[in-house]
């Protein structure tokens, strides 16, 4: 057993060891059973196959440890198996798996949507509801805004990721592998220029400015009066972990109210102490109309939500928002527990610490190598911007051998980005100094070894 600064104790042993004969011979085997059955439109980037996880550690079915600085896509920020999590699940499971909410209601779910008009910004009158996955939230959070305003246009952003489901594809900029050969897709989505300040034109634009020309566009091309939302991640996700400047934010959101628009945050990867704040909106001060959540709400349970203004939910009627699985019982007591190691251990703090720790690493390597285009990001949701030497060309090419390099040496990372050219890094937010340290250093030496 070992400990963080917070106390928090691991049940696995937090060091990557990682054999001659990887992927082991378990892997493969399973990899050839995989084939025979799963379809080939699933992929995953890591050719091992998981046993345990515990902290910031995998290990796989052939005994290697892997340091986790993916976080299965920032779900498991209080880990992989807090132990509070685990309780938590054991004894709701004891009780019943399911009823639906929709017919026999269960106290779980009233207790989850509490917490979620508590933790969301905005002191206003707030309603809750519960969902499986994040796409789902996002689709309802558009159905809301539709109903709610009576119009149909719905705004999002270049390099947005929103899901993929039919209207979230529409909402998606990336085409391969999210949209191509999907189509067609769900009408009235208009895209609009994002604030992306390491590839803007103009390098002196401003965010007030970058929203500017991104209203002046709606305007043009839809009308303000006939906008019925706009979506948008605070920190985009799968375009690149795109950081829009100061001010960007404040200035859609300002003019949304203006407009009678529904403003909505996807907050599905940057919500819950991600990003040292419980919401990335937090950082600016604004407040969403809606805001929608998954991922790291439940410790790895399958769940998401919608919370918004009241008179924006209640103005759907009876019966239009919900599903069978939506808020199941043991997900609500996973989230509750999850929420609550997330207060206990301040991970808030703990993600600002992260960042400290790994942005001082990441721009000493920086300065070390010409591939670095950019670092950018906030809390425990970092990103390193690969780039041809000394200029702001992407590098797909590199990024894929650094991910491939820093797997081969007991390192997981996700890669993301429209340019296929971006490291995300999402460490677990408990997992220890050290074994985040000694992640970086694995990362550090396969950027310098490629480069």
């Amino acid at each position: 057993m070992t400990t963080t600064a917070h106390d928090i104790t691991y049940r696995l042993e937090q060091k990557r060891r990682v054999q001659a004969d990887f992927p082991g011979p378990k892997s493969v085997a399973l990899t050839e059973r995989r084939k025979a059955v799963v379809a080939a439109g699933v992929a995953s980037s890591v050719p091992v196959f998981v046993a345990d996880a515990d902290g910031g550690i995998i290990h796989d079915v052939d005994g290697n440890s892997f340091i986790d600085l993916g976080s299965g896509i920032a779900v498991t920020s209080v880990g992989a198996s807090d132990p509070a999590v685990v309780g938590a699940v054991k004894e709701a499971v004891e009780h019943f798996t399911h009823t639906c909410f929709m017919v026999t209601p269960y106290e779980g779910y009233v207790a989850v949507a509490e917490q979620l008009n508590r933790l969301t910004p905005g002191d206003h009158e707030k309603r809750t509801v519960l969902f499986n996955s994040g796409a789902e939230a996002v689709e309802n959070a558009v159905k809301v805004a539709r109903l709610a305003t009576g119009r149909d246009a719905v705004v999002a952003f270049d390099h947005a990721y929103h899901g993929r489901t039919n209207l979230t594809m529409a909402l998606t900029a990336k085409a391969m592998p999210y949209k191509t050969n999907f189509g067609p897709f769900a009408p009235e989505v208009y895209r609009m220029p994002m604030s992306y300040p390491f590839r803007e034109e103009n390098p002196s634009i401003t965010g007030a400015e970058a929203a500017k020309r991104a209203i002046t566009m709606i305007e043009k091309q839809i009308g303000g009066e006939s906008v019925a939302a706009i979506i948008i991640e605070p920190i985009q996700g799968e375009g690149g972990f795109i950081v829009p400047a100061d001010g960007f934010l404040p200035a859609l959101a300002a003019w949304a109210k203006e407009k009678g628009i529904v403003f909505i945050a996807d907050e599905v990867q940057s919500g819950f102490c991600r990003t040292g704040e419980w919401f990335a909106v937090n950082h600016e001060g604004v407040v969403p109309d809606i805001i929608t959540m998954a991922k790291g709400i439940a410790g790895g349970m399958p769940l998401s939500a919608i919370t918004g203004r009241a008179d924006l939910l209640d103005a759907v009627h009876p019966g239009g928002l919900g599903g069978t699985y939506g808020g199941n019982p043991v997900a609500c007591a996973a989230a509750l527990a999850s929420i609550g190691s997330m207060e206990q251990y301040d991970l808030n703090a703990r993600a600002k610490h992260i960042e400290e720790l790994a942005t001082g690493r990441l721009r000493e390597l920086a300065a070390e190598v010409s591939v670095i285009g950019d670092i950018r990001g906030r809390g425990a949701m970092l990103a390193i911007e690969l780039v041809q030497a000394g200029s702001k060309e992407p590098n797909p090419e590199l990024t894929k051998a650094v991910a491939a390099a820093c797997l081969k040496d007991g390192v997981i990372i996700l890669t993301c980005g429209t340019y296929g050219n971006v490291i995300r890094l999402l460490p677990p937010l408990v997992i220890s100094d050290e074994l985040l340290l000694d992640g970086l250093e694995v990362l550090a030496a396969a950027i310098k070894a490629h480069a």
